[in-house]
């Protein structure tokens, strides 16, 4: 699997350190590349993504209040999640006073969406559905034990789990889906979308350096920065070298598991390769490369796909050993953190096709097989086996890779 991700590394290093031939005007630009996400403009930065990190705090906020059971309600977590600028909807008061909410960039991206309007509804539908199931299947249970159609508690080692009556942990399921209908869908499909980084003027605007208003950017640089934010925004995460704390970040959420699945060492490579394709592309920007601004798109397109697609047979098949050895309930972790991530796939775009590596019909169909009848309480090994299977072929890894 290193394979796929070393050439990239190192044709973002070379590309870094040559001149770029600027077809257009037949002129040799320098592409500087810097070693960490530092870029300035008369000595002040030109990087900002607020808004990013807010709706990363939200989304973290509203993800650990699915177990507030003697404090949450329905309407509280909603208006959470579609949080109104001054509403008093977050402990964090500063995220109160924000105008950004959850709810508006899910399923929102230009690429996937624009023309989707029904679909984008029918999924801001599903994460609400998590909501609003948790509070009155799962919260009226907080001291029953979970049977088959049951909702309560489930005994996990030394844990509690609080499941549905189809064994899904609701919050997993919020949270791993969220890392793909909201980080990835507007990473991937939005702000690196062309349609995105070269509207109206922007190139134009670019190559002249006109700025956005009163800030220290122009708008094409900005919407990269605002992609680079969705993974990179959390305030725990340094914006000069993330990859020094890869392991040590508070973040909970698609920055974690970029350390994780770097962390195997049939993906090794990957963080850094993400991260040296997001530098080389703005600095590309800077230097009005855009055909290398480009090609550095396409590589963070499948490196952070491939984030959510070998985390989703990890789990799945993490899953299937519990109920192959007899721990039914033990599962259901796994499973809903499996269940999530098979979501977030929906959002995932492969940079040769410019859709999801696996079909959205596909997925729906793997996502019944899930949860029809008793749901986890009757899912087989044959079934996450041709789960996984059809998941790893679309990435060109192997179900043991990912299970590892």
């Amino acid at each position: 699997m290193k394979k796929l991700f070393y050439p990239a590394i190192i044709m973002s290093l070379v590309l870094a350190s040559c001149s770029s031939d600027d077809e257009a005007g037949d002129v040799q630009q320098d592409i500087d590349v810097p070693s960490n996400y530092v870029f300035e403009r008369g000595g002040e930065t030109t990087v900002q993504y607020p808004g990013q990190t807010t709706r990363l705090q939200m989304t973290a906020e509203l993800t650990g209040s699915f177990k507030s059971f003697d404090t949450a309600t329905e309407e509280s977590l909603l208006n959470m999640f579609a949080h109104v600028e001054g509403a008093n909807d977050f402990e964090n008061t500063a995220l109160n006073a924000s105008g950004k909410n959850i709810k508006s960039k899910t399923a929102a991206s230009a690429d996937y969406f624009s023309a989707n309007v029904a679909e984008s509804a029918e999924i801001k539908a599903d994460f609400e559905s998590f909501i609003s199931q948790q509070v009155n299947e799962v919260f009226p249970n907080e001291n029953t034990t979970a049977e088959a159609g049951v909702a309560g508690q489930v005994a996990d080692g030394t844990r509690v789990r609080y499941v549905t009556g189809k064994g899904l942990e609701l919050n997993q399921a919020f949270a791993k889906g969220m890392m793909g209908a909201l980080l990835a869908d507007q990473m991937l499909n939005n702000y690196l979308s062309t349609a995105v980084l070269d509207e109206a003027s922007n190139r134009e605007d670019n190559d002249n350096l006109v700025l956005d208003g009163d800030n220290n950017y122009t708008t094409m640089e900005h919407k990269w920065d605002e992609a680079y934010g969705y993974l990179y925004g959390d305030p725990s995460v340094p914006t000069a070298n993330p990859n020094s704390v890869l392991n040590e970040s508070e973040d909970h959420l698609l920055f974690n598991y970029l350390g994780v699945v770097d962390g195997d060492d049939d993906f090794s490579g990957l963080a850094q390769t993400v991260f040296d394709a997001f530098k080389t592309g703005r600095a590309a920007i800077v230097a009005g490369d855009y055909e290398l601004r480009d090609e550095q798109v396409a590589i963070i397109k499948e490196g952070v796909s491939t984030i959510i697609a070998v985390r989703a047979v990890h789990y799945l098949q993490a899953g299937k050993e519990s109920i192959v050895a007899g721990n039914v309930e033990g599962s259901f972790h796994a499973l809903s953190e499996g269940f999530g991530f098979l979501y977030s796939l929906r959002f995932t775009n492969n940079p040769n096709t410019g859709t999801p590596y696996v079909s959205p019909s596909e997925i729906d169909t793997f996502k019944t097989q899930l949860l029809e009848g008793n749901g986890f309480w009757d899912v087989t090994p044959e079934t996450l086996d041709t789960i996984s299977e059809t998941i790893a072929t679309a990435f060109n890894f192997t179900v043991e890779q990912a299970a590892n």
